[in-house]
Protein backbone atom coordinates (compact mmCIF):
# COMPACT_ATOMS: atom_id res chain seq x y z
CA UNK A 1 0.00 0.00 0.00
CA UNK A 2 1.42 3.78 -0.16
CA UNK A 3 2.20 5.52 2.40
CA UNK A 4 1.20 9.42 2.19
CA UNK A 5 -2.66 10.07 2.28
CA UNK A 6 -3.45 6.10 2.86
CA UNK A 7 -1.30 5.42 6.09
CA UNK A 8 -0.36 9.24 7.46
CA UNK A 9 -1.58 12.52 6.91
CA UNK A 10 -1.08 13.88 3.66
CA UNK A 11 2.06 16.34 4.30
CA UNK A 12 3.67 18.00 1.65
CA UNK A 13 7.11 16.10 1.62
CA UNK A 14 6.77 14.33 5.05
CA UNK A 15 10.41 14.57 6.84
CA UNK A 16 9.95 15.26 10.14
CA UNK A 17 8.86 13.10 13.00
CA UNK A 18 7.16 15.73 14.29
CA UNK A 19 4.92 16.07 10.93
CA UNK A 20 3.88 12.27 10.84
CA UNK A 21 0.10 11.57 12.13
CA UNK A 22 -1.27 7.91 11.32
CA UNK A 23 -4.47 8.52 10.78
CA UNK A 24 -6.56 7.57 13.57
CA UNK A 25 -8.06 4.23 12.03
CA UNK A 26 -4.49 2.94 10.65
CA UNK A 27 -3.40 0.56 13.18
CA UNK A 28 -6.88 -0.62 13.53
CA UNK A 29 -7.31 -1.31 9.55
CA UNK A 30 -3.47 -3.06 9.48
CA UNK A 31 -4.70 -5.16 12.53
CA UNK A 32 -7.71 -6.43 10.36
CA UNK A 33 -5.48 -7.34 7.59
CA UNK A 34 -2.87 -8.87 9.18
CA UNK A 35 -5.42 -11.19 11.64
CA UNK A 36 -7.28 -12.10 7.98
CA UNK A 37 -3.30 -13.42 6.94
CA UNK A 38 -2.17 -10.78 4.82
CA UNK A 39 1.11 -8.87 4.45
CA UNK A 40 1.22 -5.37 5.00
CA UNK A 41 4.04 -3.70 2.63
CA UNK A 42 4.31 0.00 1.90
CA UNK A 43 5.60 1.49 -0.68
CA UNK A 44 6.08 4.81 -1.55
CA UNK A 45 7.08 7.15 -4.12
CA UNK A 46 9.65 9.69 -1.98
CA UNK A 47 10.94 12.36 -4.77
CA UNK A 48 12.31 15.20 -1.81
CA UNK A 49 14.96 12.87 -1.10
CA UNK A 50 15.75 13.78 -5.08
CA UNK A 51 14.84 17.31 -4.68
CA UNK A 52 17.66 17.82 -2.34
CA UNK A 53 14.65 18.22 -0.01
CA UNK A 54 15.61 15.74 2.72
CA UNK A 55 18.12 13.23 2.53
CA UNK A 56 16.75 9.59 2.66
CA UNK A 57 17.99 8.90 6.44
CA UNK A 58 14.89 10.93 7.54
CA UNK A 59 12.96 8.62 5.42
CA UNK A 60 14.13 5.67 7.05
CA UNK A 61 13.59 8.06 10.32
CA UNK A 62 9.60 8.21 9.60
CA UNK A 63 9.50 4.58 8.29
CA UNK A 64 11.01 2.88 11.55
CA UNK A 65 8.30 5.80 14.07
CA UNK A 66 5.65 4.38 11.80
CA UNK A 67 6.23 0.92 12.15
CA UNK A 68 6.83 2.07 16.37
CA UNK A 69 3.42 3.08 16.09
CA UNK A 70 2.28 0.29 14.50
CA UNK A 71 3.36 -2.02 16.86
CA UNK A 72 5.79 -3.62 14.39
CA UNK A 73 2.93 -4.53 12.25
CA UNK A 74 4.32 -3.57 8.66
CA UNK A 75 6.03 -5.94 7.04
CA UNK A 76 7.86 -4.06 4.54
CA UNK A 77 8.61 -0.74 3.91
CA UNK A 78 10.00 0.16 0.31
CA UNK A 79 10.69 4.15 -1.31
CA UNK A 80 12.20 5.39 -4.17
CA UNK A 81 14.29 8.27 -3.56
CA UNK A 82 13.90 9.43 -7.57
CA UNK A 83 12.51 12.64 -9.65
CA UNK A 84 9.61 12.23 -11.33
CA UNK A 85 11.62 12.39 -14.75
CA UNK A 86 14.44 10.37 -13.93
CA UNK A 87 12.90 6.91 -15.51
CA UNK A 88 13.86 4.99 -12.82
CA UNK A 89 11.82 1.29 -12.00
CA UNK A 90 11.06 2.08 -9.02
CA UNK A 91 9.05 5.22 -8.92
CA UNK A 92 5.56 4.19 -9.28
CA UNK A 93 4.12 3.61 -11.45
CA UNK A 94 6.27 1.46 -12.24
CA UNK A 95 7.16 -2.06 -10.48
CA UNK A 96 10.35 -2.10 -9.06
CA UNK A 97 9.52 -1.66 -5.57
CA UNK A 98 6.52 -4.44 -6.19
CA UNK A 99 9.11 -6.36 -7.69
CA UNK A 100 11.49 -6.59 -5.22
CA UNK A 101 8.92 -7.61 -2.09
CA UNK A 102 7.30 -9.87 -4.06
CA UNK A 103 10.40 -11.23 -4.67
CA UNK A 104 11.43 -10.75 -1.14
CA UNK A 105 8.45 -11.89 0.33
CA UNK A 106 7.46 -14.48 -2.29
CA UNK A 107 4.24 -12.65 -2.67
CA UNK A 108 1.78 -14.01 -5.31
CA UNK A 109 0.40 -10.69 -7.06
CA UNK A 110 -2.29 -11.74 -8.24
CA UNK A 111 -3.74 -12.74 -4.87
CA UNK A 112 -2.80 -9.24 -3.66
CA UNK A 113 -4.02 -5.15 -3.45
CA UNK A 114 -2.36 -2.48 -4.09
CA UNK A 115 -4.06 0.35 -1.68
CA UNK A 116 -3.65 4.04 -2.23
CA UNK A 117 -5.14 7.41 -2.54
CA UNK A 118 -3.54 8.49 -6.02
CA UNK A 119 -4.61 7.76 -9.71
CA UNK A 120 -0.49 6.38 -9.81
CA UNK A 121 -1.12 3.82 -6.69
CA UNK A 122 -4.14 2.62 -8.95
CA UNK A 123 -2.14 2.60 -12.46
CA UNK A 124 1.00 0.61 -10.47
CA UNK A 125 -2.15 -2.36 -8.94
CA UNK A 126 -3.36 -2.38 -12.55
CA UNK A 127 0.73 -2.88 -14.03
CA UNK A 128 1.15 -5.62 -11.43
CA UNK A 129 -1.91 -7.90 -12.00
CA UNK A 130 -3.25 -6.71 -8.32
CA UNK A 131 -6.50 -5.84 -7.44
CA UNK A 132 -6.87 -2.01 -6.64
CA UNK A 133 -8.41 0.08 -4.33
CA UNK A 134 -8.46 4.44 -3.66
CA UNK A 135 -9.16 5.79 -0.74
CA UNK A 136 -10.88 8.83 -0.40
CA UNK A 137 -8.26 10.20 2.32
CA UNK A 138 -5.53 12.25 1.34
CA UNK A 139 -5.69 12.97 -2.62
CA UNK A 140 -8.31 10.21 -2.91
CA UNK A 141 -11.46 12.74 -3.33
CA UNK A 142 -9.66 14.84 -6.23
CA UNK A 143 -8.08 11.52 -8.33
CA UNK A 144 -11.44 9.16 -7.85
CA UNK A 145 -12.43 11.87 -10.79
CA UNK A 146 -10.02 11.57 -12.83
CA UNK A 147 -8.83 7.47 -12.89
CA UNK A 148 -8.50 6.12 -16.70
CA UNK A 149 -9.59 2.27 -14.97
CA UNK A 150 -11.87 2.02 -12.33
CA UNK A 151 -10.28 0.21 -9.26
CA UNK A 152 -11.98 -2.74 -7.72
CA UNK A 153 -13.29 -0.67 -5.03
CA UNK A 154 -13.45 3.27 -3.96
CA UNK A 155 -13.20 3.07 0.07
CA UNK A 156 -13.61 6.17 2.73
CA UNK A 157 -10.45 5.44 4.17
CA UNK A 158 -8.14 2.49 4.97
CA UNK A 159 -9.67 1.03 7.49
CA UNK A 160 -13.12 1.62 4.98
CA UNK A 161 -10.99 -0.27 2.67
CA UNK A 162 -9.27 -3.04 4.82
CA UNK A 163 -13.07 -3.91 6.03
CA UNK A 164 -13.73 -4.70 2.12
CA UNK A 165 -10.63 -6.65 1.40
CA UNK A 166 -11.34 -8.65 4.10
CA UNK A 167 -14.28 -9.42 3.25
CA UNK A 168 -14.03 -10.19 -0.45
CA UNK A 169 -11.62 -12.38 0.55
CA UNK A 170 -13.59 -14.27 2.97
CA UNK A 171 -16.29 -14.82 0.00
CA UNK A 172 -13.46 -16.50 -2.13
CA UNK A 173 -12.44 -18.31 0.35
CA UNK A 174 -16.12 -19.48 0.93
CA UNK A 175 -17.16 -19.42 -2.51
CA UNK A 176 -14.52 -20.72 -4.76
Amino acid sequence: MDRDGTLVEEVNFLSRIEHLNLFPFTAEAIGLLKQSGYLVIVVSNQSGVGRGLFEESAVWTIHEEMQRRLSGQLDGLYFCPHLPDEGCECRKPSLGMIMAAAADFDIDLSESWMVGDKKIDVETGFNAGMATALVKTGYGNDHAMDLDQQPELIADNLLDASKKIVLRSTFKKVSG
